[in-house]
């Protein structure tokens, strides 16, 4: 009797293991990178992306950014540029991109000592652009 009652229960939990849906790839810095910022600013970041040349103003070369700030890597900054804070409304030039705010949230201290939830997508394209 039990072994009746085994079979139909391992059959059940094959067919629910194999409906489950695929779970999405993972985000990270580089691939987000890739999705918003790669056809404007290029690959690697020098403000030459395959749309660039139909945009004015050009996009910025990310890689000059800590030279542009006296060494320095202005992190909340450049935090606030990709969300759109820093802007009134987002632009067909450098729109905002709330996606990026989705999701896990860190304390995270952008250089002035104070640890402030932050979206974690948001904190890894920054850290990336940080690295171009």
């Amino acid at each position: 009797m039990l072994n009746r009652l085994m079979f139909p229960l391992a059959i059940l939990s094959v067919l629910a293991a194999c409906g489950k849906p695929p779970e999405a790839p993972a985000t990270t810095g580089a691939s987000d990178f890739a999705t918003y910022c790669a056809a404007c600013h290029g690959a690697g970041g020098k403000g030459d992306g395959t749309r660039s040349a139909s945009l004015d103003p050009a996009p910025t070369d990310l890689t000059t950014i800590a030279a542009r700030n006296g060494g320095t890597f202005p992190r909340a900054k450049v935090m606030t540029q990709i969300w759109g804070y820093a802007r009134a409304t987002p632009t067909p030039e450098m729109p905002g991109y709330a996606t990026l705010l989705a999701g896990e949230m860190v304390l995270y201290d952008s250089g002035d000592g104070i640890l402030t939830p932050t979206p974690l997508r948001l904190v890894e394209l920054m850290e990336y652009v940080q690295k171009l």
